[in-house]
């Protein structure tokens, strides 16, 4: 495996001409230290991973050539974390983690309790790029705007399983029912925990269950690790 990898948002095959954006001529050619001839990775979520030679080296521009597929699109389960944003520091790395862990799909939920509703999605999602450029992956999730739980339960699709990670459910021994398996989705609540009201709801719904984390209260963005964990080691694709 090359030592760099450059995700970019352009086809990819054999022969292909990949024109670089200004920040990624800057990262290869002035960070990096690549000039013309190098070779390095690239995948765009769609084709796979390639190799690809450099072919002009600018301080502000650049050209690359696809030579050979590396590696197939490896596509992540069918799974979906969906979390109430928390402190950016914390937040940044729930989408990091989650990218690395293999979710598909990251949405920021609104509860009553959430306290941080401030998000930034083009941020977000370029950490979600830089998480699958860095842990090997082929495909990098999308990071979906944020919805409030209440709209999000109105449209839920009933094929999708919903696991909801509940803190009034501590130290409860929950195996995880196959029920569970993929398509699905996490949900970690704010740091606050879900409102009595929006647990009655999760609860009342037929495709959702309510599990424990164990015997401590987590932090929201180790809650989330552990979920995909718990999930992943039980249902997913380790």
């Amino acid at each position: 495996m090359s030592k760099v990898r450059l995700y970019v948002d352009h086809p990819l095959g054999a022969g292909q001409t990949i024109p670089l954006e200004r920040d990624q001529a800057h990262y290869l050619f002035g960070v990096m230290r690549l000039g013309a001839g190098a070779v390095l990775s690239l995948f765009n979520g769609r084709d796979g991973e390639w190799d690809a030679e450099v072919t002009e080296a600018a301080k502000r521009r650049g050209t690359l050539t696809c030579l050979s597929q590396t590696r197939p699109l490896q596509q992540p389960p069918d799974l979906w974390l969906l979390f109430a944003p928390i402190k950016k520091a914390r937040t940044d790395f729930i989408v990091e983690k989650a990218t690395e862990m293999g979710a598909r799909r990251i949405c920021p939920v609104l509860t009553e309790f959430t306290n941080s509703e401030r998000v930034r999605l083009d941020r977000l999602q370029a950490h979600a790029v830089e998480a699958a450029e860095q842990c090997g992956g082929t495909y990098v999730p999308e990071v979906a705007p944020p919805v409030k739980l209440g709209r999000l339960l109105e449209g839920w699709d009933t094929a999708r399983a919903l696991m909801f990670c509940d803190e009034a459910r501590i130290g409860a021994a929950d195996p995880l029912p196959e029920v569970l398996r993929a398509p699905a989705a996490i949900l970690i609540g704010p740091e606050g925990g879900f409102s009595p009201g929006e647990r009655n709801r999760l609860h009342a719904m037929d495709r959702a269950s309510g599990v424990s984390l164990g015997p401590r209260i987590l932090r929201a963005d180790t809650a989330a690790v552990a979920a995909l964990t718990l999930w992943q080691s039980a249902l997913g694709d380790w």
